[in-house]
Formats: C-alpha cells, structure tokens, sequence
C-alpha cells in the first residue's frame, strides 16, 4: 500500500528540511511550501492526505491558511506548529479547523506520532466513505439530528451539516449514548486513542460541533456541558 503524501509548510528552512528528512525515512511522500500561499497552491496542485502547518509565516500565516483550507472544502488533517508563546494562537487555529497541534521545540517521535494518530484516523473516515455494503445499526437520530456512519454525513433539521472527521467522530460518540456523560479526558482517548495529556482540544471541537449543530448555540439544545464533569448528548 502507497504510503500517505504530507506537505509541510514552514518558513524556517531548517525545520522544513529536517522534518522532511525525518518523516521521508519513515516511508512518507513529502512535499513542502514556504507560506501559506504556497501551502494552498500544493493543496490545489496534488493530492495530499496531511499537512504540518507553522502558525508564524510571512505573506500568509498558517491559521489563515487552515482557514482558506476549510472554506476551499479542503478536509484532510492538519497539525499546527506553534511556539509555547502562541497560546492564544493554538486555540485560534484549532477554532479555524486545525485537528491538533505540536509545540516548538518537538522531537522526531512526538510530531511522528501526531502524524500516524492523525492518519489512522483519516485513513479510516476515507474507507468509511467508501464502504459499499451497509452495516446495521450505523443509523443515528436524536431530535433533529441524523447522522449516517456508512456515508459520514450529518443533517440538522433536514440540511445537511459538513464536519471535519474528528468532530464527526466526537458526535458519534455522543450520538450512541445519548444521556451519557463523557469527561474531556475520556472522549480524548477514545478519539485520539492514546492517553490525555492535555484536553484542550476536546473544548474547541466540542464548541465547533455546537455551532453547527444548535440553532442557538449559546443555548444549546442537544450538545450540554455538564459543569465539573463533561458533555453529553441531551436525550430528545
């Protein structure tokens, strides 16, 4: 099997090179791009399944390019490379569509396993759109929310709804138990498969979801947060 193609966008020619070397010796197609411009042209011109985006790049920063990604339909996973003083950055970017993000400096081993959880991922939600033969019980109605696990679509009172993978996995999660209340720390490691470390992520997908699922998502109507302890799926 043809090993997934990443592109790596980063101005910093050094880190650009060496994540390159690193990642081509694990077996990965690499190609890179100097801004986020470039970044978006790579995406348009061939076929990528990841891309490791800076957050500070000159001509056109990495949460703009995620951005101008999401807009363009443009779903495949991204990681975000952030200094740990770009805090608010991070949150942004994720808030943008962004499915994780690493901080500066980051050994080879931790952005590797960033990159295969990522892909695992993907790699499943893609033969999840091509499934042919339907399986039961992958029907999913709560209120005015349906959702499809064979075709990977949402629809919210009849028009549908476009998630990114990890959001639709989060939904689905809740969607099967419907009532339950799942803590932050465990929709992590059933999402990510791998130990929380830090959880952040989970409150701004959890946020994305509500904003495209709930009329009036300051006043949620399926997507609660349960103070202290998680969220859950209100039953209807």
């Amino acid at each position: 099997m043809e090993k997934n193609h990443i592109l790596i966008v980063e101005d910093d020619a050094d880190i650009r090179e060496g994540v390159e070397i690193y990642l081509r010796n694990q077996g990965y197609r690499v190609s890179k791009a100097g801004d986020g411009v470039e970044g978006l042209a790579a995406l348009e011109r061939e076929k990528v399944d990841l891309a490791i985006v800076d957050v500070m790049m000159p001509r056109m920063d990495g949460i703009t390019m995620i951005m101008k990604m999401r807009d363009r339909g443009i779903e495949i996973p991204v990681i975000m490379l952030s200094a740990k003083s770009e805090e608010v950055d991070k949150i942004m970017g994720l808030n943008m569509g962004a499915d994780d993000y690493i901080t500066k400096p980051f050994t080879p081993l931790e952005l590797l396993a960033r990159v295969n959880s990522q892909l695992r991922r993907y790699n499943r939600y893609q033969e999840a759109l091509l499934q042919a033969e339907p399986r039961k019980d992958t029907y999913h109605v709560i209120g005015g929310i349906e959702l499809n696990e064979e075709t990977v679509e949402v629809f919210v009172d009849g028009a549908p709804v476009r998630l990114t993978p990890i959001e639709f996995r989060i939904l689905l999660l809740l969607m099967k138990n419907p009532g339950r209340v799942f803590s932050a720390e465990e929709i992590y490691e059933r999402i990510w498969n791998e130990k929380a470390v830090n959880t952040d992520t989970i409150m701004v997908h959890i946020r994305k979801i509500r904003e495209k699922i709930e009329i009036d998502p300051k006043n949620p109507k399926y997507l609660k947060v349960v103070w202290g302890v998680g969220y859950k799926i209100e039953k209807q």
